[in-house]
């Protein structure tokens, strides 16, 4: 395996993690590291490695994109979401293995057409990749990524299952909880503000309840999670299909109460639900003066400008990924918690969302270049390997917990 090369696009929070993880593998001799911005260019001195190569790159020029792909042993993809479907169609069809934090197809789109056509393209992706024998591996992050990880391990030591909850969480520690939104970004601002208006689904006794968008902060689908290992109570919002993943978890046929949920400290989702529902995160622009701005892109602008929001130095986050699976095992009722907590670590610098983003894809993309991954086509999370990716966690200081006790017939998260 010895002088493999990598090509890895984007270099923003989560793309430095990944980066300075990648030249710590001795078997990549090249990493060519592309991004739209010119701090890419400082990459080779930030990382102090020799292997780093960076390129100034407009991700939607096709054809340079596909000219750095033909270079590569395996594509690193840490680009806005809105690239992450166009970027796994070019890789499928120039034949190199990629590995994405992204959902492919975009969880929030909301109208019917568009999400039958981003189905059938991903399916299309799915079989170029397995005609030429290389292996797409999809949101390999921290939510969506370690999170399914730990929900098909979770699910392997049990032999029927009736609860499902699952957590994937950045927030601030309490004392840097401190401004206005008692939150600081991790990750990109727009990102954050599209998340927050996202449709959900989540299971109540066999029902599917449908989260509109602009309520997935509504008092009526949240819940408090109260954990020692943490500072305080926390608030949980729906986040994503659950009804969806009860399918790709194959217990669909099983499982009556199943969500998957964001955590915050208690007041953030009163303050985002009016916003919500007074049109501040709406994609559509509208008109302001003599110019034309979407309000999510103001909100992005505005909170994002302000040191406030972001980390200084001594201040950390809190990565929590989170599965709670109930059912019986041997006839006998069963809980099993799989969890992972981890904390900016100070001395590199690196916020837990880096560590639990960033470190997931270089692992996979290490993985994929010694063959640890020997599935072909579109993989998920649940496809890889949960032994090694383990040990190669453990070995970066993130730690994977597993707790087995008694259920007591609860289903409620």
């Amino acid at each position: 395996m010895t002088g493999k090369t990598v090509l890895q696009l984007g270099y923003g929070m989560q793309g430095k993690a990944a980066l300075a993880d990648l030249v710590q593998n001795r078997s990549v001799s090249t990493i060519i590291v592309a991004d739209g911005s010119e701090e890419v260019m400082r990459a080779p001195e930030a990382t102090g490695s020799a292997k780093v190569r960076p390129v100034r790159l407009d991700a939607s020029d096709r054809n340079a994109l596909a000219a750095l792909m033909r270079e590569a042993d395996v594509v690193v993809e840490l680009l806005p979401g809105p690239f992450a479907l166009p970027t796994a169609r070019l890789a499928a069809e120039t034949g190199v293995s990629l590995v994405s934090a992204m959902y492919l197809a975009n969880p929030g789109e909301t109208d019917p057409a568009e999400r039958e056509r981003q189905r059938g393209e991903v399916e299309a992706i799915d079989r170029e990749a397995r005609a030429r024998g290389i292996a797409l591996v999809e949101e390999f992050g921290m939510d969506p990524g370690l999170d399914l990880a730990l929900g098909r391990e979770a699910l392997k030591r049990l032999d029927s299952v009736v609860a499902f909850h699952s957590y994937g969480a950045g927030f601030p520690e309490k004392e840097a909880s401190d401004n206005p939104l008692q939150y600081r970004f991790t990750w990109s601002v727009i990102g954050v503000m599209r998340s927050y208006l996202r449709p959900a689904r989540y299971l109540r006794g066999g029902s599917v309840i449908d989260v509109a968008a602009d309520e997935m902060f509504s008092p009526r689908h949240s819940h408090i999670l109260d954990l020692p290992e943490m500072e305080g109570p926390l608030e949980c919002f729906p986040n994503g299909d659950a009804a969806a993943y009860a399918r790709r978890f194959a217990i669909a046929d099983q499982v009556k109460d199943m969500g998957r949920y964001i955590c915050r400290w208690p007041g953030h989702g009163a303050f985002w639900s009016v916003m919500a529902r007074s049109g501040f995160l709406s994609e559509k622009p509208v008109g302001c003066g003599d110019v034309t701005v979407a309000p999510n892109a103001f909100c992005a602008a505005l909170l994002g400008s302000q040191d406030q929001f972001f980390y200084g130095e001594g201040q950390r986050d809190v990565a929590l990924v989170r599965t709670d699976v109930r059912g019986y095992r041997d006839g006998k009722p069963c809980r099993v918690v799989g969890q992972i907590v981890d904390r900016r670590d100070l001395t590199t610098g690196f916020t837990a969302m880096q560590r639990t983003v960033g470190f997931p894809v270089s692992i996979a993309a290490s993985m994929l270049l010694d063959g640890r991954i020997e599935g072909r086509g579109l993989l998920s999370p649940m496809d890889i390997p949960f032994g090694p990716l383990v040990e190669e966690l453990s070995r970066r200081g993130i730690s994977v917990s597993f707790d087995v006790t008694e259920w007591d017939g609860r289903v409620e998260p």
